[in-house]
């Protein structure tokens, strides 16, 4: 059995993890989130839906779909979803708390 001398015992280190704002990062408008997951992942493909002209709606009234271009894809590990989805509802109940819901609030797809 080898021993090691000076080896010190891990130290446990508490941190929060902010993003650094180096004022160049892009910001992408989407109001369409379509959610798909594999057993190691979920994908979240945030889309931009326009108002739909009347060639639009006759399409999907044919095709039943309307296709909304993808302006970013996020692919999240399983172990990042309970905590976005705990973030996500708190910062929903304190904007909540201090604006009232907004008229819509739940209306409208999501995924």
């Amino acid at each position: 059995m080898a021993h090691t001398e000076g080896m010190s015992e891990r130290k446990q280190i508490n941190f929060t993890i902010v993003p650094e704002e180096t004022g160049d990062s892009p910001r992408t408008y989407a109001n369409f989130c379509a959610i798909s997951h594999t057993p190691f992942d979920f994908t979240l493909s945030f889309c931009e839906v326009q108002p739909l002209s009347q060639k639009d709606i006759e399409a999907a009234e044919q095709e039943h779909t309307i296709k909304a271009p993808v302006r970013v894809r996020i692919v999240l590990p399983l172990q990042v979803v309970p905590n976005l989805i705990a973030a996500l509802q708190e910062h929903v109940r304190v904007f909540t708390e201090s604006t009232g819901t907004p008229p819509g609030w739940d209306k409208g797809p999501v995924h």
